[in-house]
């Protein structure tokens, strides 16, 4: 018997959160190596330009962003079918996925053209996202109140984290064994983290399950859509998330949090070599350090977000990023290199910053289908999961096409160990202005986000008063609150609205 036909609600127990969170391993691993070397790789080992490297790490991300909408989709309506009703709806994808982990490696094969960069790149993205969306759906699955959701994220990200020091710190050694010359360091690498990602996504698919879904506005009798009907209504569903006013805070909280750090990422190994007289040996040690740092930061992010809310909790933890910023353009413009002792500060302030903006939004993204729900009377956790793949792989791809562009602009010159003082300010620029101004606007999103504990408990009440048959508010306080976060009036909630009347059933 499948999981999804239990009836009964599952324990969560200790080897359900570490298999959950193990899988991030996957998830913030891989975009942990990505984001620290496939640029340097592709310009020093691969003879690509700035502009070749950036466009291939775009195209990717545009092709994927389409992609995945589509699998969001297709595991939350996998439910009708024989595999989704034997395999699981979300599990289904995750299973699929697990010998095609692999690709990983391909892409780690120096000496090719830039199609084989393009292609092996692409078909990663999509077994990523194949894996990946359903993933993200599994907490909102797993659990219904708002401290095991929390507990899901923090397993998440803590474990994540870990696996970003992997990812730093495994080519460091890589490199004293091979040399700082050799392009096997890579692909060592890439070998290495393809069978974690399959062991970590094989233990998800045995410890995790979905729940019965509570009878609401999706249960009622109807014509099962067709593909070409379901294709048509496609994004015009998932367009709808957007509806929702939390989850459009969410996302901009979201989007500010990250795309921060995709420039980051994406200039900080230039900056460290060109402009701070540094090596690959260093930026392994320093990406290790920052997160190893954010390893400690995620644990007093959850509880933050536990306690207080999780847009202040947002709020630090901007500041303390752009603080680490501030502070490696100061000793950059004193002259300091990056064999200065000084530098393990903005190191160690970036990354209480970027370990919290990591955790705070994925906690928060585990109540957006609660929101939903109220507004719509369905559970439609694959849309919301991806919506913000779109989203963030768009803004990716165009942040880190635009790193690139600047650079080749700026006239930076591949397999050089030399730049020039015009590509350099252009590395210097980015870094700083890219970077802080992304956090400024996630901080303006933070101060209208009023997801607690609290609210979140008043929206569930509210969810099972109109699950019974109410029409009015509980109270004059719930109405106001369940306002707030969906964003529509009380009487047009519960699939009184656009919103809900587009649906695919």
């Amino acid at each position: 018997m499948p999981d999804t036909a239990a009836h009964a609600p599952r324990r969560v127990r200790l080897h359900t959160y570490l298999a959950y969170g193990g899988n991030d391993v996957l998830g913030a691993g891989s975009m942990a190596v990505v984001s620290t070397w496939i640029l340097i790789f592709y310009t020093s080992f691969c003879g690509l330009s700035a502009a070749q490297a950036t466009i291939i790490f775009g195209v990717a991300r545009v092709l994927d962003a389409f992609t995945s909408p589509l699998i969001g989709h297709l595991s939350d309506n996998l439910g009708r079918s024989w595999l989704g009703r034997r395999f699981g709806r979300r599990r289904f994808f995750i299973l699929a996925a697990i010998p095609l982990l692999p690709s990983f490696a391909v892409m780690w094969v120096a000496g090719q053209g830039f199609w084989y960069y393009l292609v092996t790149y692409v078909l990663f993205e999509m077994v990523y996202a194949m894996e990946i969306i359903p993933y993200e759906t599994l907490a909102s699955e797993m659990a219904t109140d708002y401290a095991t959701k929390a507990k899901f994220a923090g397993a998440r990200i803590l474990i994540g984290q870990m696996s970003a020091i992997a990812a730093a710190f495994l080519p460091g050694w890589l490199i004293a064994w091979l040399g700082p010359d050799s392009p096997d360091t890579y692909l060592y690498m890439g070998i290495i983290f393809s069978g974690l990602f399959m062991a970590a996504a094989t233990l998800l698919y045995i410890f995790s399950w979905e729940r019965p879904r509570a009878a609401g506005l999706d249960d009622i009798a109807g014509d099962r859509p067709t593909l070409g009907a379901a294709f048509a209504a496609l994004y015009r569903n998932l367009w709808s998330t957007l509806r929702i006013r939390a989850f459009r805070l969410h996302l901009g909280m979201y989007l500010g949090g990250y795309i921060s750090q995709d420039i980051y990422n994406a200039a900080f190994t230039y900056f460290v070599i060109f402009a701070l007289a540094g090596s690959t040996a260093i930026v392994a040690n320093l990406v290790g350090v920052t997160y190893i740092v954010q390893l400690v930061a995620v644990v007093l992010a959850i509880n933050f977000a536990l306690r207080l809310s999780p847009a202040a909790a947002y709020r630090f933890a901007a500041l303390s990023f752009a603080a680490g910023v501030v502070i490696f353009l100061v000793m950059y413009a004193a002259g300091y290199t990056a064999t200065a002792a000084l530098f393990w500060l903005p190191v160690v302030f970036a990354g209480l910053g970027r370990g919290a903006l990591n955790y705070i939004p994925w906690a928060t993204y585990n109540y957006m289908a609660d929101v939903d729900e109220i507004v719509t009377g369905r559970r439609r956790e694959g849309a919301f999961a991806g919506v913000m793949t779109f989203v963030r792989k768009m803004s990716q791809a165009l942040a880190v096409i635009l790193v690139g562009q600047v650079m080749q602009a700026a006239g930076f010159v591949s397999k050089s160990a030399q730049q020039s003082p015009q590509a350099i300010a252009a590395i210097v620029g980015v870094l700083g202005v890219g970077t802080l101004a992304m956090l400024v606007v996630g901080v303006l999103v933070s101060t209208r986000f009023r997801l607690t504990p609290a609210t979140h408990k008043v929206l569930l009440d509210e969810i099972e008063h109109l699950r019974g048959g109410a029409d009015a508010p509980s109270s004059p306080q719930a109405a106001a609150v369940v306002e707030d976060l969906s964003g529509w009036r009380y009487d047009r909630l519960w699939g009184n609205n656009p919103v809900a009347a587009p649906m695919v059933r």
